[in-house]
């Protein structure tokens, strides 16, 4: 229905489109400017980057479009209107991701798959047929993993009631993050989106392993392997952790 509604008005979805491409293409601009000064950042190059950032960006990018809705339930719980979706013969997870659909949100995923395309044509790799795979795979369950974040954080919310900015610290800001090369930030916080909101599994371990760099942290290379089983771990979690919020929901009460 979001669709159709969009697709009334053409030239409106055209324009938002290239409105969300041309936002979110600034964040690389600011690393192109970085790069007008500096030959490196942090030790990668600019390909390096543009291949860290647009696998970072297409990953985001697929989760916003199907959950990036997520972030309303806060209000639907303040206001009560969440009893509406109960009411009706469909999952309540199903209707949160659809309501207000934005496919204007396929600029943000076109603009990544630009820089990717640019990353992976720069970068001096040896490819081989398995790290060709790496990088679907990496974009998958990079998605996967975001699209879990977005499900725990909105769960948070019938809790919380008041926490959208909380959640888009770890989406927006986890994509903002996965952008730059782990070398340029603090030990403590690569473990923590290591070991624990394991963001690093978007494209952190599994890019550096095509690029043959070393981690920052004294772990296994087959880590790199792990993504889609952190993937499956992080849904199954995000799962558990929306059914409870969903039964603790007691209405609003007025």
């Amino acid at each position: 229905m979001w669709m159709r509604s969009t697709m009334t008005y053409r030239a409106s979805f055209a324009m938002t489109a290239f409105g969300n491409f041309a936002a979110t293409a600034f964040d690389f601009i600011a690393i192109l400017l970085m790069f007008s000064h500096v030959d490196a950042l942090g030790g990668y190059s600019l390909g390096e980057i543009a291949f860290l950032y647009g696998a970072a960006g297409t990953a985001f990018g697929l989760s916003d479009l199907l959950l990036g809705s997520m972030e309303r339930i806060g209000r639907r719980v303040r206001d009560g209107t969440l009893d509406t979706l109960l009411l009706r013969p469909a999952p309540v997870l199903a209707q949160v991701a659809a309501d207000r659909f934005a496919l204007r949100r396929l600029g943000r995923i076109t603009q990544g798959l630009i820089v990717l395309g640019y990353g992976l044509t720069a970068v001096d790799a040896d490819w081989t047929p398995l790290k060709v795979l790496m990088v679907p795979m990496m974009l998958l369950s990079g998605a996967a993993i975001f699209g879990a974040v977005f499900v725990a954080g909105a769960a948070f919310q019938f809790w919380a009631q008041d926490a959208a900015e909380v959640q888009s610290s770890f989406t927006y800001g986890g994509s903002t993050l996965l952008q730059y090369p782990p070398t340029v930030f603090s030990r403590d916080l690569v473990r923590g989106v290591t070991f624990i909101v394991p963001l690093a599994f978007v494209n952190w371990l599994p890019a550096l392993y095509v690029l043959d760099r070393p981690y920052p942290l004294d772990v296994p290379q087959w880590l790199a392997f792990l993504p889609p089983v952190v993937a499956a771990g992080c849904c199954w979690a995000a799962a558990l952790v929306w059914r409870a919020g969903l039964r603790s929901y007691r209405s609003t009460g007025s």
